[in-house]
């Protein structure tokens, strides 16, 4: 039996337990579950909020940023090498 059948089949058991059911119906308890699947998407934007942060405050250039300016470089590389073809 593959993972994903029996995980699928222990959910099934337990949503059959009147307790479980009694909990999965309480408004409380599901806010709390909807709040914990988001957590992994709240750290990582708030991590990534605070490093921009740091980076700024330090005077120091992002990723991203270095990547933008690679790919400018780049198109400009390409304008210069076109003008001296032309010349």
């Amino acid at each position: 039996m593959a993972l994903k059948d029996k995980i699928l089949s222990e959910t099934m058991k337990l949503s059959q337990n009147p307790a479980v059911a009694k909990l999965l119906a309480d408004e409380r308890f599901m806010r709390l579950v909807v709040l914990a699947m988001s957590m992994p998407g709240r750290v990582s934007t708030f991590t990534t909020e605070q490093k921009e942060k740091f980076a700024k405050e330090m005077g120091l250039a992002t990723s991203d940023e270095v990547r933008d300016l690679k790919r400018q470089l780049a198109a400009l590389e390409d304008v210069v090498r076109r003008v001296e073809r032309k010349l």
